[in-house]
């Protein structure tokens, strides 16, 4: 909303009765109130609109049902509402996570997923991944019955203004020293003014029908946690879980998650010892998207806001 009305488009900002306005309290927006869960208000929210940034989902660990609800059917009836209203192009922010795990190393070598990768993980043990997943075939069915749409895919999104994980970001989990040890395994991490650029950029040159990944810098697990202790200045852990006791583990503590506060889910221990990589090119060369930020810019702009804001002490 922000990068829009700096170029001077008019944005109408759908979001619910009950939704944090923070970030939308100095910009001039018009304010659509509906639920993804509530199709006759996306009807009249769309009535008139040129493009769509559909950014709506749900998050965290959610049960299947409301995940599929929101992410999916949320998804497929604001898509019939932009094919009745005529909307001219349609921008899908979905997530890395829809192109499921990595394949297995060869010789070694890291492979990087693009966006040629399909699904090919448990739907129970990745719900956000796969109702993400389900939420893009939506709109490949939208888009054989017409509507220009294109879909995005950020990876790890660190930067200012993460209203949503103020308690649960890894930034501040590593910053109040809640990360005891290190597990091995790969991460890409992403710049937000980077995915902000790739929707704008997205909406003027994207083609119909097809996804890019919004990603920045690969890298290790443990070197991701480093940096982020080292820019919050506190000592990175030093111990090593195994990873394969993580996945172990995972079943154990999803039946124990309601009596516990941990700083990871039992879906990401499950995924412990994955290198979940990406590359970029498509983004690059059909977008226009420069070199991505480095993930210590990133995890800086996360820093200060979570410190200005008083996530961290």
């Amino acid at each position: 909303c922000r990068a829009l009305c700096a170029q001077g488009h008019a944005v109408s900002a759908f979001h619910r009765p009950t939704s944090n306005l923070k970030l939308l309290e100095d910009l001039p927006v018009s304010h659509v109130l509906g639920d993804l869960t509530q199709p006759a208000s996306l009807e009249s929210a769309v009535e008139g609109m040129d493009a769509v940034f559909h950014a709506g989902a749900q998050l965290g660990s959610a049960p299947a049902a409301r995940m599929y609800a929101v992410t999916v059917e949320g998804t497929r009836a604001l898509l019939q509402a932009a094919l009745e209203a005529g909307v001219k192009r349609f921008v899908h922010t979905s997530s890395a996570a829809a192109l499921g795990i990595p394949a297995p190393a060869v010789a070694g070598r890291r492979i990087l997923m693009d966006e040629n990768h399909a699904w090919n993980y448990r739907p129970d043990y990745w719900p956000y991944g796969y109702a993400k997943y389900l939420a893009e075939l939506e709109v490949q069915k939208a888009v054989a019955r017409g509507l220009d749409a294109v879909i995005l895919n950020p990876s790890v999104v660190l930067g200012a203004g993460d209203l949503y994980r103020q308690s649960s970001s890894i930034v501040v989990q590593t910053a109040r020293r809640r990360i005891p040890v290190l597990i091995e395994g790969g991460v890409n991490v992403v710049h937000i003014e980077d995915v902000t650029t790739g929707h704008l950029a997205a909406w003027e040159r994207g083609r119909a029908g097809e996804r890019y990944l919004l990603t920045g810098e690969n890298l290790s697990v443990p070197d991701f946690i480093r940096k982020i202790a080292a820019i919050a200045g506190v000592p990175a852990p030093a111990a090593f879980f195994p990873a394969g006791l993580a996945r172990g583990l995972a079943g154990w503590i999803k039946l124990a998650q309601p009596f516990l506060n941990l700083a990871v889910t039992p879906d990401q221990l499950r995924q412990a010892g994955q290198y979940f990589y990406f590359d970029n090119r498509r983004s690059r060369e059909i977008l226009g998207m420069e070199e991505p930020r480095p993930a210590d810019e990133a995890i800086r702009a996360a820093y200060d806001w979570f410190k200005a804001v008083g996530a961290i002490p």
